[in-house]
């Protein structure tokens, strides 16, 4: 098992990288998650998160975030490789790391599919 850390290589910072995926338009969502996906010619996949006010005041935003980067930190291996993920959770759903674990991979691969070249 290889280094586990949540590097900043696997994160999204930059505001043309978020405009680039949310042009692509390429989607998969559930009642708990809406993820948006764009391809990147990395050799790994990347997170960027989206959390509004919509879903709720600083302390819940900031438990969302927390839990989608511990879900991608240990899902990293089952995600599609070379794709840019924006996660966006649903205003109203509970967010349990043990939902996102099962859910995030799933729906990254739906993404991953719908991309040309895939």
């Amino acid at each position: 098992m290889g280094d586990q850390r949540l590097l900043s290589a696997y994160r999204i910072r930059r505001g043309a990288d978020f405009r680039r995926v949310y042009r692509r338009r390429c989607s998969a969502s559930d009642d708990l998650l809406l993820v948006l996906g764009g391809p990147n010619d990395l050799p790994h996949p990347r997170l960027g998160l989206s959390v509004s006010r919509k879903v709720g005041g600083a302390v819940v935003r900031n438990r969302w975030k927390r839990l989608l980067r511990e879900a991608f930190r240990i899902t990293r291996e089952q995600l599609p490789v070379g794709v840019d993920l924006v996660v966006i959770p649903r205003p109203n759903a509970e967010p349990t790391l043990a939902g996102l674990l099962r859910t995030l991979p799933r729906l990254a691969a739906k993404v991953a599919r719908k991309l040309p070249g895939s």
